[in-house]
């Protein structure tokens, strides 16, 4: 069979039809797109980890790189004994935990588990000391239930399955297709997987935030916990979008299936590390565009191989309206994965250095080897339909098998970066300073080394006095040593650079771990005071 120029000339002129309406649509939902998530890493703690205090505090302050939600706060006490803590206050990335009163003496540890703005859990423990350590009690480390990962995993899995054939397959069918192709059952049932899979991933989040186990899958406060972080958002945007392609499936028009497909890419935007990232103006649309893209591309496939073993006319014409939109969706699939892994990533050596790059290299390889594919589907085999060879339809519709099968595999390692930090984050919490608290009845000082790590910081030593009012000292001299690793004294005079702020430019300290920490204040002319205390440095 012989294809006149007047289709493939229709073809075009349907493609970039199909491309304009595509544009304009997405342009109205970036701008609803707003708001800001974060990834979040603790910054600070008071007490801090591994401090001895006098006196039982009255309260444990965790500082955040951003805004958190608490999930479990518990306190256990030398004896064993554990608590939960209720009572929290917010101010800004700082959340105050009052203690209980009537603390004994001995080690204490407090242990957190808050949620980040991009739906991920983040958990630890501050131990400290009243009067003097006592035998730590085992405080539990956080246990990795892997049968819940798992699940997690697959459900991400099954769940981008759902918006890329599900509902990239509904798209495909009004907007390549003439909506009564082969393969709208299969659509149908792809979108069904994939609201079960929203559903049951809120259940999954709610057990991975909290750490606990399968059988606490039916306790209602684990769905609600579920649905307080930001993947809760977008289930429920998901749910949505795929009632909207169901809908999409019995009524005419191509309207329903362009707002399902926009709405997948706004409800995955709306959590996760890409869609978190800075500057959100930028990165939140482009994660919105690369979802919409592929699940255009990915679902169209589908439907395409189905129809072309279906047989019939139809098929052919399908074939030339997804040939002649590709290009350009793939070019806008490129570019917006493009600039989200250089923020993510940031530095070439990260895609050596961490999990976030390994599965970006194995995605990238694997991205390769479909355009590879596609480039070859499209200059070979398409022209070979075009002249009624019936081979050429046959090795298309395995060519086509064969896009599918890696990019399930795509989704799979896509699916693994729920459960790695990308470098983007990593280097904002090595940025975080380290920070202590010292104090006396006559002066108090916030001693901070930015970065929190070992070799060149800059400190900043903030006096105030023992009644919180100004302090005017005539000298600051800050003092690190660390005796357990043999290294004595590094002393460094401070220059005043405000009221109250003293500064040191010139500091390296050369080891990561635990360093003893004392500042001498020269309050007169012959009265010092010196505070002690620890900080802690990261490698």
């Amino acid at each position: 069979m012989h294809l006149s120029t007047a289709p493939r000339s229709a073809g075009r002129t349907s493609g970039l039809h199909i491309l304009g309406a595509f544009l304009a649509a997405f342009a109205v939902l970036l701008a609803g797109m707003t708001g800001a998530l974060a990834h979040a890493s603790l910054a600070s703690a008071d007490p801090a980890d591994g401090a001895m205090v006098a006196e039982a505090p009255s309260e444990v302050a965790l500082t955040f790189s951003e805004i958190v939600s608490p999930l479990v706060l518990r306190l256990v006490a030398p004896d064993g004994a554990s608590r939960d803590l209720e009572e929290v206050a917010f101010n800004g990335n700082t959340l105050r935990v009052a203690l209980p009163g009537g603390l004994t003496d001995g080690t204490h540890v407090f242990s957190w588990r808050v949620v980040s703005e991009d739906g991920h859990p983040v958990g630890g423990s501050v131990v400290f000391s009243i009067g003097a350590p006592s035998a730590m009690p085992g405080a539990p480390a956080e246990a990795v239930d892997r049968l819940v990962r798992g699940l997690v995993w697959a459900l991400k899995l099954v769940l981008t399955g759902g918006i890329a054939l599900g509902i990239g397959g509904v798209f495909a069918l009004s907007w390549f297709g003439t909506g009564r192709e082969a393969g709208r059952d299969a659509a149908a049932g792809l979108v069904i997987a994939g609201m079960i899979a929203a559903v049951l991933s809120v259940g999954l989040q709610g057990l991975d935030a909290l750490a606990e186990p399968m059988a606490r899958l039916v306790d209602p406060a684990v769905w609600q916990t579920g649905l307080r972080t930001s993947f809760g958002r977008t289930a429920l945007g998901l749910l949505v979008a795929s009632a909207v392609a169901m809908i999409a499936l019995v009524l005419p028009g191509r309207v329903p299936a362009l707002i399902a497909l926009l709405g997948a890419g706004a409800a995955v935007a709306a959590s996760g590390h890409a869609g978190s990232a800075e500057p959100q103006w930028l990165t939140r649309p482009l994660v919105a565009l690369h979802v919409v893209t592929m699940a255009t591309w990915i679902g169209a496939l589908m439907l395409l191989g189905l129809a072309l073993r279906a047989g019939g006319g139809g098929a052919t014409a399908m074939l030339f309206r997804f040939s002649c939109a590709i290009p350009w969706l793939l070019c806008i699939l490129l570019v917006s994965g493009v600039v989200l892994a250089f923020i993510q990533v940031g530095t070439p050596t990260a895609l050596l250095s961490t999990a976030y790059g390994t599965v970006l290299l194995v995605k990238l390889a694997l991205v390769a080897a479909l355009l590879g594919l596609a480039a070859f589907n499209r200059w070979r085999l398409t022209p070979a339909i075009a002249r009624g060879d019936a081979a050429g339809r046959n090795a298309l519709v395995r060519a086509v098998v064969v896009e599918i099968v890696i990019a399930v595999l795509i989704f799979g390692a896509v699916a693994t970066w729920r459960f790695t930090p990308p470098p983007r984050a990593l280097a904002r919490a090595a940025a975080e300073p380290a920070w202590v608290h010292l104090h006396d009845p006559r002066v108090m000082a916030d001693v901070t080394l930015t970065p929190g790590l070992a070799g060149p910081v800059a400190a900043t030593v903030a006096l105030t006095g023992g009644d919180f009012g100004p302090l005017a000292a005539k000298g600051v001299t800050l003092v690190l040593s660390r005796p357990d690793a043999g290294i004595e004294s590094i002393r460094r005079e401070a220059t005043l650079a405000g009221e109250g702020a003293w500064t040191i430019g010139d500091l390296v300290v050369p080891l990561a771990g635990r360093w003893q920490v004392r500042v001498d204040v020269l309050i007169g002319d012959f009265e010092i005071a010196r505070l002690h205390g620890e900080i802690e440095l990261r490698r």
